[in-house]
């Protein structure tokens, strides 16, 4: 059952797929759509799950689900995979390689392999203060406080 994302506790689990590219606007209201349809119908052992989502800086789909209400089973999880999996055919991105970085470059975003932003590191072209994504946070409040912050507050800082 999809509720707006801000009414979700910050207890809800997350998941964040980053795109390699920006989402322009109409794939974005398309993407919003299917989204929403998506989660009306998303269930775990046959219990709808009270979740949400939403789209960042047309490069981040963020999944969010109250696990407090009912929880995500491995079967749910692999149902909003294949979903994820359908997104990336539809609109020919990636968005499940988690071997890249998506960062802040002033006001415009930079998505890089693993190894090309280990060696922009080395080189000096980013530093700890760098704005990164860190998605790997879990919950809500998380994504709140740690998910766009200084590289050296996030698993990135071993690169500095």
């Amino acid at each position: 059952m999809y509720v707006p994302f801000e009414n979700l506790p910050d207890e809800s689990r997350i998941w964040i797929y980053q795109s390699n590219r920006k989402f322009t606007d109409e794939e974005v209201a398309a993407m919003q759509a299917s989204l929403k349809d998506f989660i009306e119908n998303w269930s775990a052992h046959g219990h709808g799950l009270e979740a949400s989502y939403e789209i960042r800086y047309n490069r981040f789909i963020v999944i969010a689900v109250n696990q407090e209400q009912q929880g995500a089973t491995g079967c749910s999880i692999d149902a909003s995979v294949q979903f994820i999996q359908s997104l990336e055919q539809q609109y020919a991105v990636d968005l499940l390689d988690k071997m890249n970085v998506t960062f802040r470059l002033g006001q415009h975003f930079a998505h890089k392999s693993l190894v090309d932003f280990k060696k922009m590191a080395k080189d000096k072209a980013v530093s700890g203060n760098t704005i990164v994504f860190n998605n790997l946070v879990n919950n809500i409040a998380e994504y709140k406080d740690s998910w766009e912050v200084p590289a050296d507050e996030s698993w990135h800082s071993r690169f500095f």
